[in-house]
């Protein structure tokens, strides 16, 4: 019950970041990853997969990766946000994380996962950077665009697709991803400026053993 509770305190996406990172190093890396998983999130391996499926399959290692977030771009409603960070795995290995979340009531679920290694490590800062959306002209917003889309490759069950996209439910934070058959991934998230989309990270991840 206490775990639950956890999760469900967290005010902001940053508070969601932190607990689940706390809950793999307590509870397992797996099971954590489990906990905070929309239903229709999706990971990638190096091709997109089911968060649910793929994890359902994992024990939790020994250790547990540690992380925390650097940076988190926020949506105009603070419904939704898009952390990043740097992660060190047991063995050392040094890379980064951008989780898109989002917040249904009190609580947070991550609805997109991906991570990169990286040459040089780098720290967790005490204060990360905030980056969020404005509240202006949201008039000037496209009507589809003011519902919350976790991901278009949601259909349960069955493999997702080798791109898809989400956005918050205000419509100012946007997102999108693409698979290439190496294993290369791209993923661009855009926030509202009050009256246009600017994008904000523009992730080019090389495919596996490149």
């Amino acid at each position: 019950m206490l775990t639950w509770l956890i999760a469900a305190a967290a005010v902001t996406a940053l508070d969601a970041e932190r607990a689940f990172a706390r809950d793999a190093r307590r509870l397992g890396q797996w099971t954590a990853f489990r906990k905070y998983a929309d239903e229709t999130a999706v990971m990638f391996n190096p091709q997109a997969v089911w968060a649910h499926e793929y994890l359902a399959k994992l024990k939790d290692p020994p250790k547990s990766m540690t992380w925390g977030p650097s940076e988190s771009w926020i949506s105009c409603d603070g419904r939704a946000a898009i952390n990043r960070g740097p992660l060190t795995s047991p063995t050392g290995g040094k890379g980064y994380f951008t989780t898109v979340w989002m917040r249904e009531g009190k609580l947070w679920k991550w609805a997109y996962e991906g991570t990169d290694t990286l040459a040089q490590p780098r720290a967790i800062p005490r204060q990360p950077r905030i980056d969020r959306a404005n509240c202006g002209g949201l008039s000037k917003l496209p009507q589809e665009y003011r519902q919350q889309v976790k991901s278009t490759a949601r259909i349960a069950g069955k493999p997702p697709a080798d791109a898809g996209q989400g956005r918050s439910a205000d419509g100012t934070l946007i997102y999108e991803w693409k698979v290439a058959a190496s294993g290369e991934r791209h993923f661009k998230a855009k926030l509202w400026n009050g009256s246009d989309y600017r994008t904000v990270i523009d992730q080019k991840i090389t495919a596996p053993g490149q």
